[in-house]
């Protein structure tokens, strides 16, 4: 039984959850921050994130959220699934409906911008 203790233990102590890495706001590049409030009402937080050539934002998660481009470029995304250039355009949405995890860097040679809508 002790060992049987002690391997939870160790699991989940050893267990990295996204909720220990920063959320978007929290997280910023290279000790500055990329995103700012717009509004926060208890339903929701919107957020505007603003990536210039070369400036990313460090690994952080997300929970369940809708994003709109307002300006687009090209970013190298680092996730689960591995790092990959993907070029993003101005005008597109998504929305996510799971807790998710990434790291980004604007390597385009344009200032790219985001509204995160985040249900509360």
């Amino acid at each position: 039984m002790k060992n049987i203790v002690f391997v939870l233990i160790l699991v989940l102590v050893s267990c990295k959850p996204a909720q220990t890495l920063p959320d978007p706001l929290e997280a910023g590049w290279e000790g500055k921050k990329v995103c700012e409030v717009l509004s926060e009402t208890k339903q929701q937080r919107i957020l505007k994130c603003t990536f210039p050539p070369n400036v990313g934002h460090q690994k952080h998660y997300h929970k369940p959220h809708f994003g709109y481009t307002l300006a687009g470029s090209t970013f190298q995304i680092t996730d689960s699934k591995g790092t990959r250039n993907v070029p993003v355009t101005t005008g597109v949405n998504w929305s996510n409906d799971q807790l998710s995890e990434h790291e980004v860097l604007n390597v385009g040679d344009s200032t790219a911008v985001f509204l995160i809508v985040e249900p509360k």
